[in-house]
Formats: structure tokens, sequence, C-alpha cells
């Protein structure tokens, strides 16, 4: 059986973990993070793909006279709202400052993933602010349903914990993925994201819960065993020091021995999301 994450199991299939040959015994460490890792990347590929298309998003900015003025407006107003809840427009410093703090976005890449924010947040209540039934139906398709990575998302770009996604939160978090973020916050992030109970370590029970919902919304079945098997693997790579779960220190050393575990922590399109999109390129009164 293929799953979508390139991963091969026969029907039934269920060993014990002498007999799996050294790539078999790679791939059962590997798979429950790189299943989620690329669960989350290609929802927020997706997600960027369809929001930023020219079919959606150009024709709407030719027909809004407002878009191409947007910046020299903040340029002579210099600061019409400050970055806060539901921010409706940003001035030339705030966009700087936004930059700045990003450490990889330059100031016209800021403005430019501005517009794909209020895209995003005026999907169902136009406030300015995105909500977690708006990220859903960004990410997924669908505005409701119950869903654990949307609920990992969510939480992880909600940085101030106020039930909405602000600007300056959404530059923060997209900033992990850029291909220039430091490897330090790429491993960071990704512990988080697998700390669901947000406990400071990686537990058996939590990579299980998200290896099941991975295998649910990818419709691939594994038997339990096998499931278990995989675990066995995982933890027996990872948890050096056996006590159960994984620290901070012991994934930092799992990951930096298995790097492709990061592969699908860096969205490619985020380099320059200007020259990818052009759609969402005006007549910008910024110089970088």
């Amino acid at each position: 059986m293929d799953s979508r994450f390139g991963f091969r199991f026969s029907s039934g299939d269920v060993r014990s973990g002498s007999s799996l040959t050294l790539g078999e015994r790679l791939c059962a460490v590997l798979l429950p993070f790189v299943a989620v890792a690329e669960f989350v990347f290609f929802a927020l590929t997706d997600c960027l793909a369809d929001i930023c298309s020219p079919s959606s998003s150009s024709s709407r900015l030719r027909r809004d006279p407002s878009a191409s003025s947007f910046l020299t407006t903040a340029k002579k107003t210099h600061l019409r709202r400050r970055i806060g809840p539901g921010c409706v427009s940003l001035g030339l410093r705030d966009l700087a400052h936004l930059a700045d703090e990003s450490r990889c976005f330059s100031v016209n890449e800021v403005e430019a993933l501005f517009e794909l924010y209020k895209k995003i947040s005026c999907s169902i209540i136009d406030d300015g602010l995105i909500h977690k039934e708006e990220l859903q139906l960004a990410l997924f398709k669908t505005p409701s349903g119950q869903n654990l990575f949307l609920d990992r998302v969510f939480d992880l770009f909600d940085e101030k914990k106020n039930g909405v996604i602000e600007f300056d939160e959404f530059i923060h978090a997209l900033s992990v993925f850029h291909p220039l973020a430091p490897v330090e916050d790429k491993i960071n992030f990704a512990f988080r994201l697998y700390d669901l109970r947000q406990t400071g370590f990686i537990e058996r029970e939590e990579v299980m819960q998200m290896v099941i919902a991975i295998l649910m919304e990818s419709r691939v079945e594994l038997s339990d065993d096998l499931l278990e098997a995989i675990l066995d693997k995982t933890f027996e790579d990872a948890d050096t020091d056996r006590d159960g779960k994984i620290c901070q220190e012991e994934w930092k050393e799992f990951v930096l021995r298995h790097p492709n575990l990061l592969k699908n922590m860096t969205l490619p399109y985020l380099r320059d999301i200007t020259t990818a999109f052009p759609s969402f390129v005006f007549n910008t009164a910024v110089e970088d």
C-alpha cells in the first residue's frame, strides 16, 4: 500500500523490529514526523497557491482602485493605524518593523503578505482578523468540522492566545517557513507542533494521535500492530534517555540526525512572494 507520503506497506504486513531492513527501519522511524510535516506543508502551499493565483486575486486588485494607491496613501499619512486587532492598513514604519522582526521578509514582501492576510481575514467575518473558521476555510476548503492539524496550526499562529490571528502573528509564524529562516526556529516550531498538551515533551500518545489523524485524512489504513511498531522505532531512535517521551534536546538531536524531517518546514514560495505571486505587486511606494 502506498501512502501519499511515499512510504509503501504491504497489506497486513506486520513484522518484528528484528526482521525489518535498514531502509524499512528508517521509514518506520521517520513516518510519524514526516507525515505530519508534509500535511501542514501541503495545506499551507495549497492555501498560498489558491489565494494568490491570478484568477482569484489579480482581477480583484485590478478592479479595486484603492489597491494601487495603498502605500502611496500610507506614505502620506505615515501611520494610519497601528499594528493590532483589526488593522486595515499599515504605514511604512509598521511594514519595516515587521520585516526587521521576521529576519527573512523584505518590506515589499510584508506588504504582499498583508494583502494575503486581508483576503483570508474577510472571508467569513470582515473584521481584519483571522478567525479559526477562516483559517480552516483557507487551508482545508471548509469552514467547519473537527481537525487536529487546524487546531495545532491555529494555536501556534495565535501567539497572544486571544482566539484570533493578528497580522504581526501571521508574519511571525510564516517567517518560520521561509527558506532563510534559522534551522533552530524550524526545529522549535516543529517541536511545539507535536507537543499537543504543551508539556515541554513529545509523548507517545501525542504522536499516535497525530499519526492516526493524518492516516484518516489521507485515507490510508494501517494495522494497530504496525502503528505500534512504527512508534516503537521512532522512540527507540529519538528517546535517548528511555523515559518514554522526547524532550527538546532529544528532538533537536533527532532532527539533526534526520534533516529530511525539516524539508517540509520550508515554503519555497516565501523566498520572494512578490515574484511567486505577481498579482500582489502593485504601484508600491516602498523601495527595498
